[in-house]
């Protein structure tokens, strides 16, 4: 065989593979070519990315201890200005690279002051991609330093430099200000969600206490302040303010051990969720690490010796568990450390081995001090915590019954599921269906080799008012749990998820509505990592059939169906309102809400996690009045809402 010569006469691999393939990427263009490894996507959470990145560096310059205030203004031609009053970024010239600094932090990746740790002692954004990330995908930046009494500024177009730093003028004041506007080549849309990053804002100005941090959307005029002196206790109560709670204040613990800074607010309420907010240098750490596994540590045995200690745990008794000692829980965890260890760019999970010991050691000594010299609170935390306990094996013996040891174990319990014929979790979907003339439909007009359907009999018990054994011995969730496959609580594995498309399918009524938010309040209770996953969503069904001869559209709204009349005419034209799926035959129901061809599905996707909390809150407990509130102040975004007689 003749191996093909590359251009130097060296040979070349098979196919002509040789060394002129192998290509270097120059500058920032790596970040352009493959955006989702430095932002995690190109959809909205990665256009999002780009503010927390610059806010990010003002936030490290409040951490060292030379910013107090940071605004950030969403503007009309959709850019985004970051704003604060730190040191602002050198403007002298880089003795390496010949060029000032500010432009070699735009436009170098790892290029930053975060490495050495003499300019920073904490940093969130600690990669050093940060604002360079932002420039390469930025349709143009700007950056304006006000630094040593004069004004600089500079402009970039993709990551490219296209006019030289200058001084434009004298100044008293100091900071960095960054304007860029997210490049439409690479983010499907780039527009910005003002709620979005709020949520975050909404968490710095929590963790950072005393720094003010101001959200304005130019367009809408709409602001926002976050400014909370109270810091992270302020953080539980506002999570807890819909809550009836078992005592007032949060406990509130903190120190300093071993280059870590510890920071813990904790509060018990009344109910049964456990509610946990963690952070690693203000990175929100949705998935845990090392903090979180010292804390639970530290939090388990120290309740259990105190209950011993105080004979509300007799010998004999078996130990309270983690679970049963954190229910009813809110906690936020804020730790801050010299060099962090973060699983990939979007810092989702602390991996430092340290840390978990430290966190140990502070919330231990810190907590058994609290509750020797606060017996009443101590009191009321232990006896919940015995109750949940006493309450734990009924709840293991119904979790015995949700784990599928074959295929067919499912289908002795109510609600029947059938399943499909793939067992590749990836192409396999489970439509959960309100009623069984609805699931009737769908399992005759399903595609039976991918899709799943189990019809639901009537509403599922709401979980927020409930105990996990009472949740566990409702026969619908235990069918859910069964069929979903992952288990739940302490026990939950997301690899072992049967189908990465979880869909709710329920009619466009009252009624429909509660039982979804029923099912959303379970799953975000129960199963979160499902919804981070990306698999669950919701059906989205017609809710109009319109016929003129021989043509038939189907229209899922009053917009839709107005702008079809308008188009049709209404001479000859019939309109029928579907007031249920089981109004629907399979053929119907397939081509409509199943077909992965034509159907529209609405992905679930938790964007602020504190905010899901206070509605699932709001929606699903006990209280009356701040649901009422609620209703009122949302009642005019409510469309396509029956009345029930």
């Amino acid at each position: 065989m003749t191996r093909k010569k590359g251009p130097d006469g060296t040979p070349g691999g098979p196919g002509g593979y040789t060394a002129e393939h192998i290509q270097v990427l120059e500058g920032l263009e790596a970040v352009r070519r493959r955006p989702s490894m430095y932002i995690g996507s190109t959809g909205s959470r990665g256009l999002h990315h780009l503010i927390y990145e610059v806010v990010d560096n003002a936030v490290d310059e409040a951490l060292a201890g030379y910013c107090t205030e940071i605004n950030v203004t969403l503007n009309e031609d959709g850019s985004c200005t970051v704003k604060d009053n730190g040191r602002g970024i050198p403007v002298g010239i880089h003795p390496k690279m010949k060029r000032p600094a500010v432009e070699v932090a735009l436009t170098m990746l790892h290029a930053g002051g975060k490495f050495e740790g003499q300019a920073y002692k904490v940093s969130g954004g600690l990669h050093g991609v940060g604002v360079s990330v932002v420039n390469a995908l930025s349709e143009w930046l700007k950056v304006t330093v006000d630094i040593d009494g004069g004004r600089y500024e500079q402009t970039y177009a993709r990551g490219a430099v296209t006019t030289p730093l200058r001084r434009t003028g004298a100044t008293q004041r100091t900071g960095t200000t960054l304007t860029f506007k997210p490049d439409p080549e690479i983010f499907e849309d780039t527009t910005f969600n003002y709620d979005i990053v709020a949520q975050r804002l909404r968490e710095l100005g929590f963790l950072n206490r005393g720094l003010k941090i101001t959200l304005t959307d130019a367009a809408s005029k709409r602001e926002n302040i976050f400014h909370y002196e109270g810091g992270i206790v302020s953080f539980v109560e506002s999570v807890n303010r819909n809550k009836d709670v078992l005592h007032r204040p949060p406990i509130y613990l903190s120190a300093e051990r071993d280059g870590h800074s510890v920071e813990v607010a904790l509060q018990y309420t009344t109910g049964y969720v456990e509610t946990m907010f963690s952070f690693a240098n203000t990175i929100n750490t949705r998935e845990g690490g090392t903090h979180e596994a010292g804390f639970k540590q530290a939090l388990t045995r120290v309740v259990n010796d105190y209950a011993r200690k105080a004979g509300l745990l007799k010998e004999g008794e078996a130990n309270l568990s983690g679970e049963d000692i954190r229910e009813g829980l809110t906690v936020v965890l804020s730790v801050k450390l010299a060099n962090p260890q973060f699983e990939g760019q979007t810092k989702e999970k602390l991996g430092n081995g340290e840390t978990r010991g430290i966190v140990d050691s502070v919330v231990g000594q810190g907590l058994a001090s609290f509750l020797e010299e606060n017996p009443s609170v101590a009191r009321r935390i232990v006896e919940k915590a015995v109750s949940a306990f006493r309450a734990r094996e009924a709840a293991r013996k119904a979790r015995e019954l949700t784990r599928r040891k074959t295929a067919l174990e499912i289908t002795a319990l109510p609600g029947k599921l059938t399943d499909c014929a793939v067992r590749d979790p990836e192409l396999a979907e489970l439509f959960l269906v309100e009623g069984d003339s609805a699931g009737g439909s769908a399992k005759q007009g399903r595609d039976r080799r991918t899709q799943a359907v189990l019809p639901l009999r009537g509403k599922i018990i709401n979980v927020e008012k409930a105990r996990l054994d009472k949740i566990l011995a409702n026969t619908e969730v235990r069918t859910i749990i069964t069929a979903v496959g992952t288990g739940i609580g302490d026990e939950f594995n997301l690899d072992r998820a049967r189908y990465h498309k979880i869909i709710i399918m329920t009619d466009a009524d009252v009624d429909g509505s509660h039982i979804r938010t029923l099912l959303l309040t379970f799953f975000y209770r129960y199963m979160e990592r499902l919804i981070q996953a990306g698999y669950v969503y919701i059906a989205q069904p017609p809710l109009y059939l319109v016929r003129k001869g021989k043509e038939e559209r189907y229209l899922h709204s009053e917009e839709e169906l107005e702008a079809t009349l308008a188009e049709l005419g209404r001479q000859g034209v019939t309109v029928q309102r579907f007031k249920g799926l089981g109004e629907m035959n399979p053929e119907q129901l397939w081509e409509t809400t199943m077909n992965p061809e034509k159907r529209t599905l609405q992905r679930v996707e938790l964007v602020d996690g504190m905010t899901a909390n206070e509605i699932f809150t709001i929606l699903m407990g006990d209280k009356v009045e701040p649901r009422r509130e609620f209703i009122e102040r949302n009642a005019h975004q409510v469309r396509n809402l029956d009345t029930v007689g």
